[in-house]
C-alpha cells in the first residue's frame, strides 16, 4: 500500500449492546449499519464497563488501572487511584503522532482530574494536535460545561442558538478530515460523542420521529430484539433471552405509559443524532478521497446505564458549574429527575430514561454499566477498512477487549510501541492486534480481565468467573450460556480455583486497590462512589 491508513476511532456513551439496527435495534442508524455491512462485526468483544476507564484503556492499550483511573476522574490519593491520566502510558495520539499523523480529538475527554489549568492530563498534553470538546464527564447538549477549544474556554461558541454538542462534535471532526485530506495527511481522528449519556436531550423532531416506535413496551421490544440478534448473525438460536430486570414491573402493569415512551424516544433520537454526525465525517472522507483507506472503528464506553436521576443532593447539584447550562447557573429554573411531569428532550430538562429501558438496550443480558457482567461490558464493534483485505460482512465471534484496540491501530499504521519519542518510560502493551481476526485468522486463547468498583472478571475461553461486589464468584460456560443465566461454579471447583488465582495475581500485577480500600474513602468523604457524572 503506497499511502499509510487513516485512523477514525469514535466512541459512544453508555450505549447499550443491542441499540444499534446492525445489532438488532429498533434505532435507526443508517450509516453504522453501512459501515458494519461493508465491515466486520464483533460479537464478544468488551469495554471495561465505565466511562473513564474504558476511555483510558481504548487510548492506551492498558489496563485502566495501569494508567492512574481505576474508577473515574476522581483525586482519592494517597490510598485510591490519581484519577488523572499519568505518565506511564501513552496515548493513541502520542504514538501516531510519533509516526507523523495529524491527531484530532473532538469530543469528550474526562481523564483529568484537575480541569481549571492546562496539565500533564489535558489532551493537548497527550498528543492531540487539536481539541475540541469537554473536559468532564457528561452535561449538557445545548450548552455543554468545561466547552474547550485547544487549552482555550470555547464556551462562547454555544451561544449559538444552533449549537448542539452532537453536531458540534460531529462538524469539528469533519472539518479536520477535510482539511488533512486536502493536505495529504495521515491522520488520527478519535471523535468522542456524549451521546446516548443523560441528561436526555434531543430535538423535538428527532423525538417525533420515533412515535409509535416503542409503543408496545419493553417486554416484547426484548423479544424482537433478541429474534432480530439472531437474525443478524450476533447470536446464535440457541442463545436464551434474560429475564426482565426483577425490579422493573411487566409493561402491561407499568403506569405512565406515555411518559415512558417519550423517555425512549429521546434516548434513541439521540443515537440517531450520533449516527447522523458520523454519516458527515464518512462523506466527508469521501469527498477528500480517503474513505477507502480510512481503518474505522465504532464502539461504546460500557453498557446500557440504569442510572435514574437524581441520585445525589440535588441542591449541590444544582450548583455543578461544569454540567449545566450557563442559564440554570444564572437562576433560571432547571427540571431534575425522572418524574412524569418532565419530559425529555428540551434543555431545561436533566432526565435519564430508566432502568427499564437499559435492559431493553442491552438485550439479551442481565446488569448494565458498572457490572462486569455480559450486560455492562459486551459492546458492539465495527470496523470498516476497504483498502486493509478486511472480510467484508464478516461476524467475528472472538472474544476481545478494549487494550486490543491500540496493538491494532498500531499494527495497522505501522507505528512502533514502545515509544523512544516519548522520553519517559512506558508499560508494556496488554493486548494484542485484532487484525489477524479482522483478516479471517484465529487469535491463541488468552485470559482477559475485569474490576471496577469490586465488580471482578476473568475470561478465558468458553469459561467466565465473574463477581458481583460483595457476593461471591459465578462461573459460566459462555459457549452454551452467553447470558450467563446458570451459574455451574458449584460443580466446578478447579476451573474456578484456577481463574481465581489468575486473576488475583493479574490484579497484583497491575495494581488494582482492593475496594474495601477505596471504598472508605468516600464513606470519609460522605460521598456515593457508584454514581457520578461519567
Amino acid at each position: 500500500m503506497s499511502k499509510r491508513p487513516n485512523i477514525v476511532l469514535v466512541l459512544a456513551d453508555d450505549m447499550g449492546f443491542s441499540d444499534l439496527g446492525c445489532y438488532g435495534g429498533e434505532i435507526s442508524t443508517p450509516n453504522l449499519d453501512s459501515l458494519a455491512r461493508r465491515g466486520a462485526r464483533f460479537t464478544q468483544f468488551y469495554n471495561t464497563a465505565r466511562c473513564s476507564p474504558s476511555r483510558a484503556s481504548l487510548l492506551t492499550g492498558l489496563h485502566p488501572h495501569q494508567t492512574g483511573i481505576g474508577i473515574l476522574t476522581n483525586n482519592d490519593l494517597p490510598r485510591g487511584y490519581p484519577g488523572n491520566l499519568n505518565l506511564r502510558c501513552a496515548t493513541l495520539a502520542e504514538m501516531l503522532k510519533a509516526a507523523g499523523y495529524a491527531t484530532c480529538l473532538s469530543g469528550k475527554w474526562h481523564l483529568a482530574s484537575e480541569m481549571h489549568e492546562p496539565n500533564d492530563t489535558w489532551p493537548t498534553r497527550r498528543g492531540f494536535d487539536r481539541f475540541f470538546g469537554t473536559l468532564t464527564g457528561c452535561g449538557s447538549f445545548y450548552t455543554p460545561g468545561t466547552l474547550t477549544r485547544g487549552e482555550c474556554d470555547a464556551s462562547a461558541e454555544a451561544l449559538d442558538p444552533k449549537f448542539f454538542y452532537t453536531d458540534a462534535i460531529a462538524s469539528h471532526a469533519a472539518e479536520f478530515v477535510t482539511e488533512q485530506s486536502a493536505a495529504g495527511n495521515p491522520f488520527f481522528l478519535y471523535a468522542a460523542f456524549t451521546a446516548p449519556h443523560w441528561p436526555l436531550h434531543a430535538h423535538p423532531g428527532d423525538i417525533d420521529r420515533y412515535r409509535g416506535r416503542f409503543d408496545e413496551g419493553w417486554d416484547v421490544l426484548r423479544e424482537k430484539r433478541m429474534k432480530r440478534l439472531v437474525e443478524e448473525g450476533i447470536l446464535t438460536a440457541s442463545t436464551a433471552i434474560s429475564a426482565r430486570d426483577p425490579t422493573q414491573p411487566a409493561w402491561s402493569d407499568t403506569k405512565e405509559k406515555a411518559w415512558q415512551v417519550k423517555r425512549m424516544q429521546a434516548y434513541a433520537a439521540q443515537i440517531e443524532r450520533m449516527d447522523r454526525g458520523i454519516g458527515k465525517i464518512i462523506e466527508a472522507l469521501k469527498t477528500g478521497g480517503t474513505f477507502e483507506n480510512t481503518a474505522f472503528i465504532f464502539l461504546s464506553d460500557n453498557g446500557a446505564s440504569p442510572e435514574d436521576l437524581p441520585q445525589f443532593d440535588a441542591e449541590k447539584f444544582m450548583r455543578r458549574t461544569d454540567i449545566l447550562p450557563r442559564a440554570t447557573r444564572d437562576g433560571l429554573p432547571m427540571r431534575v429527575g425522572n418524574t412524569p411531569d418532565i419530559c425529555p428532550g428540551a434543555e431545561d430538562t436533566y432526565s435519564s430514561y430508566g432502568r427499564a429501558w437499559a435492559n431493553l438496550s442491552n438485550t439479551p443480558f442481565r446488569f448494565y454499566k458498572r457490572w462486569v457482567h455480559e450486560g455492562g461490558i459486551a459492546t458492539p464493534l465495527i470496523v470498516h477498512w476497504p483498502a486493509g483485505g478486511l472480510d467484508c460482512g464478516a461476524i467475528l465471534d472472538q472474544p476481545a477487549q478494549l487494550v486490543d484496540i491500540a496493538p491494532t491501530i498500531l499494527e495497522v499504521t505501522g507505528a512502533s510501541y514502545p515509544l523512544q519519542a516519548i522520553g519517559r518510560e512506558i508499560a508494556p502493551l496488554e493486548g494484542c492486534s485484532l487484525l489477524p481476526a479482522l483478516k479471517g485468522e484465529i487469535l491463541f486463547e488468552r485470559p482477559l480481565y475485569w474490576e471496577h468498583t469490586g465488580n471482578a472478571a476473568i475470561r478465558l475461553g468458553r469459561w467466565k468467573l465473574v463477581r458481583e461486589e460483595p457476593n461471591g464468584w459465578e462461573l459460566y460456560d459462555l459457549a452454551a450460556d452467553r447470558t450467563e443465566l446458570n451459574d455451574v461454579a458449584p460443580g466446578n471447583p478447579e476451573v474456578v480455583a484456577d481463574l481465581r488465582a489468575k486473576w488475583e495475581a493479574w490484579a497484583e500485577r497491575i495494581g488494582v486497590i482492593p475496594w474495601e480500600v477505596t471504598l472508605g474513602i468516600y464513606e470519609e468523604r460522605g460521598l456515593h462512589p457508584t454514581w457520578a457524572a461519567g
